[in-house]
């Protein structure tokens, strides 16, 4: 694993300067056949122990829904159905819906966007900046298509972010977890914990996380991916 050291180092977050971002924990995961996610109902019971954190430390919550218009977006090559509508979030579909466990409570934001990044445009980056917010704790789907976008965006616009290897998920452990390790080969001025770690850092603690050193430090294989994510 690179030059063998380890890559675990004890960190905290300043009380005023993290906020939580939940991406796209909509009902279209677990009840729509062509996008269910592995074990979200695991998911879905770590993300509400992190907004419990958020909520009790009084960090601010902010979630995103993946809502598509095809009537007022150009994508040239987007997948329709047979229906003529968008093969997935279309904004005529229920399934769109935040699932009510994870939800926004009153006063959080939910801010819908059009594509896979929460930071590609739009000013909320720059309010959270403007308010003192350096961290940002990410937990949703699909971990290698809207995680990985929203994690990539918001470290180009200066964010360290805190990913929660154990609040996203994907179609299959396969593409999460080899997801996860792309990421955290790259997650510079970041670092990645697990729901427990996550809940710790929101209440002040200090805590030991995996925070990337070099250059893609992770080598992973088909043969030991799991094992290096296991001990992220």
């Amino acid at each position: 694993m690179g030059s063998g050291r380890s890559m675990k180092t004890p960190i905290t977050i300043k009380r005023g300067t993290v906020a939580a971002v939940f991406i796209d924990l909509q009902e279209e995961h677990r009840q729509d056949p062509r996008y269910l996610v592995e074990g979200f109902a695991g998911i879905l019971a770590n993300v509400q122990r992190l907004q419990e954190a958020a909520r009790r430390n009084k960090v601010p919550l902010h979630h995103w829904a993946y809502i598509v218009d095809l009537d007022s977006q150009d994508r040239p090559f987007h997948p329709i159905g047979e229906d003529g509508k968008s093969a997935f979030s279309d904004k005529s579909d229920p399934l769109t819906e935040i699932c009510h466990e994870v939800a926004p409570a009153d006063g959080e934001a939910l801010l819908i966007k059009a594509e896979a990044s929460a930071f590609r445009g739009g000013p909320v980056a720059g309010r959270l900046k403007a308010s003192g917010i350096e961290w940002l704790v990410v937990a949703g789907v699909w971990t290698e298509a809207c995680i990985d976008a929203t994690v990539k965006d918001a470290v180009a616009k200066g964010f360290r972010v805190l990913l929660v290897k154990d609040a996203c998920g994907s179609g299959s452990a396969a593409m999460h977890q080899t997801a996860i390790l792309n990421l955290a080969n790259r997650l510079y001025g970041g670092a990645v914990t697990d729901t427990d770690g996550a809940c710790r850092l929101l209440a002040g603690e200090t805590v030991t996380v995996w925070q990337v050193e070099g250059s893609v430090p992770l080598r992973f294989t088909f043969d030991n991916a799991a094992d290096l994510y296991a001990g992220l």
